[in-house]
């Protein structure tokens, strides 16, 4: 195995192995994690049920399940598109942004091992790891602590132009 892969091998099992906070902060909330990732999404911006399947990986039916459990939790609500009735607009309530910002606590929250490292290699890991994200994952510099930018809208405009996705199977 070369060093690359190596070093992906340990980055995958400190997150995913060692440190996997889906499971608490499924727990600390009381709900299953595809809910929470799909309560922070709507906590950045208003989106649809189409929006959002696409940037959680799921097909529209399977997300509207989990935006009905979100609605009776009074985490989220839904509206009518005023631009496109056929569409609903999904937004989070005062308790969902609450709810929202604790899972976020929770998931940002880093693990004892890298706390206890020193500064610099701390200031190292950051550079390193924050140069291989993507333009789209919020990066900014380490002086720059503001928050990421909403995600944008990925529907077709109103009037039907543009082309169709394909639907993703549920996960």
């Amino acid at each position: 195995m070369n060093r690359a892969a190596r070093a992906w091998v340990a980055m995958r099992s400190l997150v995913l192995d060692s440190n996997d906070r889906r499971r608490a902060v499924a727990e600390a909330l009381d709900m299953s994690y595809i809910r929470v990732k799909a309560l922070r999404r709507v906590a950045t911006a208003p989106t649809t049920i189409r929006e959002l399947a696409d940037s959680l990986g799921t097909d529209a039916p399977y997300t509207t399940i989990v935006i009905d459990d979100l609605e009776q939790r009074g985490l989220v609500e839904r509206s009518v598109d005023p631009r496109d009735r056929r569409r609903r607009i999904v937004t989070v309530t005062d308790a969902g942004t609450a709810q929202a910002q604790r899972a976020t606590q929770i998931l940002d929250a880093p693990p004892a091992q890298l706390a206890a490292l020193p500064a610099a290699d701390v200031a190292a890991l950051e550079r390193i790891v924050t140069s291989l994200l993507p333009p789209s994952a919020g990066r900014r510099p380490a002086s720059d602590p503001g928050p990421r930018p909403a995600v944008t809208s990925t529907s077709p405009p109103p009037d039907g132009a543009g082309s169709r996705r394909s639907r993703r199977p549920a996960r």
